[in-house]
């Protein structure tokens, strides 16, 4: 294992044991990453790469794990901001200081204006605990003032001192975000969760499709190298029959001809085998060390994983579990309230609009500050603004009515996705059998090809079959093998499929859970 993974490794041993708080999740995230690291150093150090422990180190470090983190942490972060506005929020303001010295104009008391210099502070100090109310819209608040009036040409201070104030702000009539935003929030925040284990199952679906895509090629090189290797070993026996006269010069020439298709198969493999890798290593974000080095060394044989398992999977059930854990039957829930709320707020910034807002509370003014605070005297103050738009030539009913129509819409566009999104369940819930099906019959095959060329090779040597039989019994085995991999690739790719379309494992029948 390589020294930058071990302190790692170390690293992540000595923050987890530390117990440091992590309300996103960070923690878990980067004990994965150290988790995916370590598989994949031993599974690169070993003779063959597994496809899970390249997909566990995909979805520790690669970039796309990274990004789905990320949005998850979003996610959380937004549901937090979205609960503190509705908790009391504790607030200092003021201006301090205030320093002015200027000349100004002045009206006197015969109605001339005289241009006289003042140098004066006007300190403002205010301490205000604020509540939304989230039924109303509303918002209550409690605070604290005092002002400080320094004169300093006429070495005078005065105080104007608030101890204590109440007040209350109501809108009448207008859009209430903060009661949609009470409804709306939950559902995204749930969504931004199981977006983050569809993220992961949608990781382990595109690096199984990279890993057979690299796994046909590995095997179309090791083929093409098999077959080339053969092909000689014939050509060389076919000259030898052709010296005693028991083998056609046509015959010969196709030989040759047959090496040289062959040699030339093997090197357009190993250059697709590298191509594959590339697009694979790139993905997955393979160490450092590991990408520096050379194809073959940066990237093992892949070990042919067994077919995926049989799932026998009832798509009614599938579909029932799809709609309790993924995200996208939240997501159909909050199109529709958002669509509402757009209505909503088109009717609140139109028609008839009012605030009302009341304040009581103590006051007082005096030279000093200690004298402030005595012989307070009632405050109170009660007022209500609106704006009754009298003409608007269908102004409002306009805005309301583009609303209405962008929420049928969308309703109609969710019922689309909403039957869409079920016919993917049940489609993929009943191939998951009839793929694990092809992918016996394709063992079945493979195994059949390999003893039948065997056979028909050796029946060549002896000289009881035609070059021609032995050509087809070779192109059938190395397409039976191809065929094998393919559907190994179809069996495993489903499954992650189901995962991520229902994200419930049906081989524990438990839901999945994040890191």
């Amino acid at each position: 294992m390589s020294s930058s993974l071990l302190i790692f490794l170390k690293e992540k041993v000595a923050y987890k044991s530390s117990g440091s708080p992590s309300p996103g999740g960070e923690g878990a995230g980067g004990w994965g990453k150290a988790v995916g690291l370590l598989l994949l150093s031993t599974a690169l150090h070993a003779q063959t790469l597994t496809l899970p422990a390249l997909i566990a180190q995909t979805q520790a470090t690669a970039a796309p794990a990274q990004q789905a983190r990320a949005a998850r942490e979003g996610g959380y972060w937004a549901y937090r901001a979205y609960q503190a506005s509705y908790r009391p929020q504790l607030g200092l303001a003021g201006t301090v200081p205030n320093f002015n010295r200027a000349i100004i104009p002045v009206v006197q008391p015969d109605g001339t204006t005289e241009f006289q210099s003042v140098r004066y502070n006007n300190s403002l100090l205010a301490l205000n605990l604020t509540q939304n109310i989230g039924l109303t819209g509303g918002q209550v608040v409690v605070g604290s003032q005092v002002q400080r009036f320094d004169d300093f040409a006429r070495r005078e201070k005065r105080y104007n001192n608030q101890p204590f104030t109440l007040g209350l702000t109501q809108p009448l009539g207008y859009f209430n975000a903060l009661r949609w935003d009470r409804r709306i929030a939950p559902l995204l925040y749930q969504e931004s969760q199981r977006q983050y284990l569809e993220a992961r199952e949608t990781i382990a679906q595109r690096v199984t499709e990279l890993f057979f895509d690299v796994l046909l090629q590995q095997v179309n090189a090791a083929v093409a190298g098999q077959n080339a290797q053969a092909t000689a070993e014939l050509l060389r026996v076919g000259r030898e029959k052709y010296a005693i006269g028991r083998l056609s010069q046509s015959d010969l020439l196709q030989l040759e001809l047959n090496l040289l298709d062959a040699q030339q198969a093997q090197t357009q493999a190993r250059l697709d085998a590298e191509t594959a890798t590339v697009s694979l290593r790139t993905y997955c974000a393979l160490p450092a060390e590991v990408a520096t080095a050379t194809t073959e060394a940066a990237l093992p044989p892949l070990a042919v994983p067994a077919p995926a398992p049989a799932l026998a999977v009832v798509p009614a059930e599938a579909l029932s579990q799809a709609r309790q854990h993924r995200a996208a039957t939240l997501a159909f829930q909050r199109r529709q309230l958002q669509a509402d709320r757009d209505v909503a707020q088109a009717r609140g910034t139109t028609g008839f609009l009012a605030t009302l807002t009341a304040n009581l509370g103590y006051v007082n003014q005096a030279p000093g500050l200690r004298e402030s605070y005595l012989a307070l005297q009632n405050q109170q103050q009660v007022a209500m603004s609106f704006a009754l738009p009298l003409v608007d030539w269908g102004r409002r009913r306009a805005t309301i009515r583009t609303a209405e129509l962008a929420r049928d819409q969308i309703q109609a566009t969710v019922s689309q996705d909403e039957r869409a999104f079920e016919q993917t369940i049940l489609t993929q819930a009943a191939q998951v059998p009839v793929l694990a099906g092809q992918a016996r019959l394709a063992a079945r095959a493979d195994t059949l090809a390999q003893r039948r060329y065997a056979i028909t090779r050796a029946t060549y040597e002896a000289g009881r079959l035609s070059l021609t039989d032995l050509t087809l019994a070779s192109a059938a085995k190395d397409l039976a093998r191809r065929s094998y991999i393919l559907a190994l690739r179809a069996g495993w790719v489903g499954y992650y499929r189901l995962r991520g379309l229902t994200l419930f494992d049906f081989e524990t029948g438990q839901p999945l859970a994040a890191e």
